[in-house]
């Protein structure tokens, strides 16, 4: 009798929501999204600082994880034409299609900068829409999470409360860092610098950075030998004060120039784990500017 009871009990007691599956390529949008969904997300990062998001190969794993997703969020805009298309086709799961509320591309949300007038092939690795690497500024970031926190919304609807609850914490607390870091880095405004790729454009934009050069001169392109000797020639009279890239880039090219300009070469986080301190959206931009503070002599 009593083994009747508890089954019948077990029967009746409520049966808890089960967590959103997520697929994320970046890991930016992963620490968004543990901010905004907490333990309502279980959530799958395709990609880490070390890896280049423009190419991936599209694993037997990746397609497990997007097959079973709720929700895929990516960046959009280009950046991961190469393997996310290929991901999708492949997970045959229909929720998470373009169009769909299970598909959700972040550069969708902002203003996009270096959108090209004309589109040629010739000139590298061109993005149509845009350069894609939007999370560097933070008013990109606050855009996306409330496009993000309202999508969370439409999937699960049962904890649009909690989601709602998550924003409004997150983006009090995303504001007075933002002002905090617009303080400090005044003194940064016109700091001129050399960067590997067009990887910190909206760092640059929001800061008031100078990149006054580009290493690749067609993006995604290697620079030649002859080209970094031109850009040496052309930067020697009047050197920028480092040379930047992210963790996945190579580090010959800018090892070089910097080298022969006597300069430093600077390894920013660029994302979430680029650096042992960048553990979350917070620390990453705490990172990124007290790195640039300490170069910019």
């Amino acid at each position: 009798m009593h083994r009747f009871t508890m089954f019948l009990l077990i029967l009746l007691m409520p049966i808890a929501a089960s967590a959103l599956e997520i697929f994320v390529c970046e890991p930016e949008w992963g620490s968004l999204l543990e901010e905004l969904a907490g333990d309502n997300a279980e959530i799958t990062v395709a990609t880490t600082a070390f890896q280049d998001p423009h190419r991936l190969q599209a694993r037997p794993s990746l397609i497990a994880a997007v097959r079973r997703a709720d929700l895929v969020v990516c960046t959009g805009a280009d950046l991961e034409i190469g393997w996310l298309p290929l991901l999708l086709r492949r997970s045959g799961n229909a929720k998470i299609q373009t169009g769909n509320p299970g598909y959700f591309l972040a550069a969708n949300f902002v203003r996009r900068l270096e959108i090209p007038k004309t589109i040629d092939r010739a000139q590298g690795d061109v993005h149509p829409q845009g350069n894609p690497h939007i999370h560097l500024n933070p008013g990109n970031i606050r855009r996306v999470a409330d496009a993000l926190a309202e999508r969370l919304t439409v999937l699960d609807a049962g904890n649009s409360n909690e989601y709602q609850a998550r924003l409004e914490d997150f983006q009090a607390r995303w504001q007075d860092a933002t002002e905090r870091w617009e303080d400090r880095a005044l003194q940064l405004e016109g700091m001129r610098l050399a960067s590997h790729h067009r990887s910190f454009s909206y760092l640059a934009d929001w800061l008031d950075l100078d990149i006054v050069a580009t290493l690749e001169s067609k993006p995604g392109v290697p620079p030649s030998g002859a080209q970094l000797a031109a850009l040496l020639e052309r930067l020697t009279p009047n050197p920028p004060l480092g040379v930047i890239r992210t963790p996945y880039e190579n580090e010959k090219p800018s090892m070089w120039l910097a080298e022969r300009l006597e300069l430093p070469e600077i390894k920013l986080p660029y994302t979430i784990g680029g650096t042992d301190n960048s553990v979350d959206l917070f620390s990453l931009y705490d990172e990124t500017i007290r790195m640039l503070e300490e170069h910019n002599q």
